[in-house]
């Protein structure tokens, strides 16, 4: 009798589990093959258009990936160049408008360096030119250009020979009036710079009698230098004599 209701007891349970397993497997088959059909929507969709966006939001307030307001001056202006090759070559981002800024500057300061080298050079040259060229180069052997900012070296007596062989008479009234200054500033009498104007030499002048001889020596030469008037012979011979007379009077 005990025998029979273990037995009973073993059968109910496998019964159960067969009717769980069953249950479950019959919902696994179910979900995977559904006998309903899929319904899909054949309405026509409208197609929404945003062609004013970036007119829209233009403004700064809708600008959120830079703020300069608490910047240095440094940024702030490389953000207004930037701002600045943005509109006029109409980039359409702040990143490459950036880098374009970037490539500017930088082409800038190379400019701005080779500048001041030419000029360091320049002056090293306009200065030192003994030590450049060597000591036997040739005194007189300066380009006209440079006469003005070398009137200490050069051999004024043979460019002006060398000018009237030629019948240059106007390039040979500049020497002879750089030739004047020269003779004046090595007598202490002015102070040389090559950007002072006659009014200043005249002004540093005491002596009345020095100053009308300079007065009238400073009009031939820009009557004739900077007025590019041709002269003939006779014009040269009297401008050549009221400058040799004034160098005559500083010499003795």
């Amino acid at each position: 009798m005990r025998n029979y209701i273990h037995l009973h007891i073993i059968l109910l349970f496998f019964g159960i589990s067969l009717n769980s397993n069953a249950a479950g497997l019959e919902k696994i088959i179910h979900f995977q093959t559904p006998d309903q059909e899929v319904i899909v929507d054949t309405e026509s969709m409208e197609k929404r258009e945003y062609n004013d966006l970036k007119d829209k939001y233009n403004g700064n307030d809708f600008i959120y990936e830079r703020s300069t307001e608490n910047s240095g001056w440094w940024t702030r202006f490389k953000q207004w160049l930037t701002d600045f090759f943005k509109d006029l070559f109409n980039i359409n981002t702040d990143a490459r408008a950036a880098d374009i800024t970037d490539i500017i500057l930088k082409v800038f300061y190379v400019v701005i360096f080779l500048l001041v080298v030419f000029f360091i050079v320049k002056a090293i040259i306009n200065k030192e030119g003994n030590w450049v060229f060597g000591k036997s180069s040739d005194k007189s052997i300066i380009p006209v250009t440079d006469i003005e900012n070398n009137i200490y070296e050069a051999d004024f007596k043979s460019l002006i020979q060398n000018a009237e062989k030629e019948n240059n008479y106007r390039l040979a009234i500049r020497y002879y009036y750089l030739w004047l200054l020269k003779t004046l500033s090595e007598a202490e009498i002015i102070d040389y710079d090559v950007e002072k104007t006659n009014s200043d030499y005249y002004i540093e002048i005491e002596k009345e009698e020095m100053k009308k001889d300079f007065s009238y020596t400073s009009y031939l030469y820009n009557y004739i230098w900077y007025g590019e008037f041709d002269i003939d012979d006779n014009q040269f011979n009297k401008a050549k004599d009221a400058f040799t007379q004034f160098l005559r009077s500083l010499w003795t």
